[in-house]
């Protein structure tokens, strides 16, 4: 569903990005780690805005899309077994390890269910139940893609990995990130699909307003 050009480009969220793409590029503690993790914001991002008058997103997904590129940058910045947040986390709850990671997975479920729903809503017909499963479905199929990702590049790189596979020694470790972008796909469906229906319809009247 083509949207008219004149609407405006996404200043603030993908500004605010930038700032933090700046911050977390600037003294990360590992240099390789940082691009591995923060390739799919460093290169996503721009695309978008670049087909932004071809295909201009809901605010809901430009804000999804926005906050799950500072989830991977601040995790790029620290490395995801070292950042503070997981580390205040730790000793709040007294958890056996840094989980920044799992939260890194969660948001792997819960910001591209927002955006994979954004596009089969408007480019095909389903609807209800069914919009719903595929939109689970595609999440777990990249939530496996970034795991077979994480795989390869351990069997590449050996041990200088480590960093970027953040498994702290948890042998289910892959089976927990896959569980938790499940949980948050599901969870973003069930909170945010009424708005975002509501964010559709208006770019819909949009639409059919220029027409």
């Amino acid at each position: 569903m083509p949207i008219p050009t004149a609407l405006p480009r996404p200043w603030l969220p993908f500004g605010l990005v930038g700032m933090v793409v700046l911050w977390s590029a600037l003294g990360a503690h590992d240099a390789a780690t940082w691009w591995l993790e923060a390739i799919p914001a460093v290169l996503g991002l721009p695309l978008v805005w670049w087909l932004w008058p071809r295909f201009a997103w809901s605010p809901l997904a430009v804000w999804a899309m926005s906050l799950h590129a500072m989830v991977l940058l601040v995790g790029a910045h620290y490395t995801y077994a070292l950042t503070p947040l997981g580390f205040w986390l730790q000793e709040l709850f007294n958890f056996s390890r840094n989980h920044y990671d799992r939260i890194g997975h969660l948001a792997q479920g819960f910001f591209p269910a927002i955006l994979a729903r954004e596009v089969l809503r408007r480019q095909t017909p389903l609807q209800g139940g069914w919009l719903t499963f595929m939109v689970v479905c595609f999440c777990m199929a990249l939530s496996a893609c970034y795991e077979l990702v994480e795989w390869w590049t351990a069997l590449a790189i050996g041990a200088a990995a480590d960093a970027f596979l953040a498994t702290q020694g948890d042998p289910w470790d892959t089976q927990w990130d896959m569980f938790l972008a499940l949980c948050g796909a599901l969870v973003s469906q069930l909170f945010f699909a009424r708005v975002h229906e509501r964010q559709i319809g208006r770019l819909s009247a949009l639409t059919i307003d220029t027409l």
